[in-house]
């Protein structure tokens, strides 16, 4: 970032079953998405594996659908689905709104595949 202080800013996706062994992770992914660039602030996206059979669920806008608590943790740590990424989504059939967040849950693999190319297409082709 410091290199291209005027590029889009950099997305970490975290793959996770959500069940932390350390401590909270809060505070590092709070000061992840603290960093940006002139563009905007670090994206912190996750795909949530859960153990817990459930619907498949991508770009939520709100946690009352999720399965378990560690949904809605990860939900909550996400960052919100910037515009252009939300016209993406859209144009793959999916329905997200402006309060949609960059998180999946217990997504197949052609919802992990889309995710990440949804979360990584260059943003310059908005």
């Amino acid at each position: 970032m410091a290199r291209h202080p005027a590029s889009f800013p950099p997305i970490v996706i975290n793959i996770t079953d959500g069940e932390w062994t350390d401590s909270d992770p809060t505070p590092a992914a709070e000061s992840v998405k603290a960093l940006s660039t002139d563009d905007g602030n670090v994206l912190v996206f996750n795909i949530h594996i859960s153990a817990n059979q459930g619907a498949s669920i991508e770009f939520p806008d709100d946690e009352s659908r999720l399965g378990d608590q560690y949904a809605r943790f990860l939900f909550n740590l996400s960052s919100p689905l910037p515009s252009y990424m939300q016209s993406i989504a859209r144009q793959e059939g999916l329905q997200v709104s402006e309060l949609s967040r960059g998180f999946a849950f217990n997504a197949d693999m052609v919802g992990l595949i889309r995710f990440i190319d949804i979360g990584t297409r260059p943003s310059n082709l908005r």
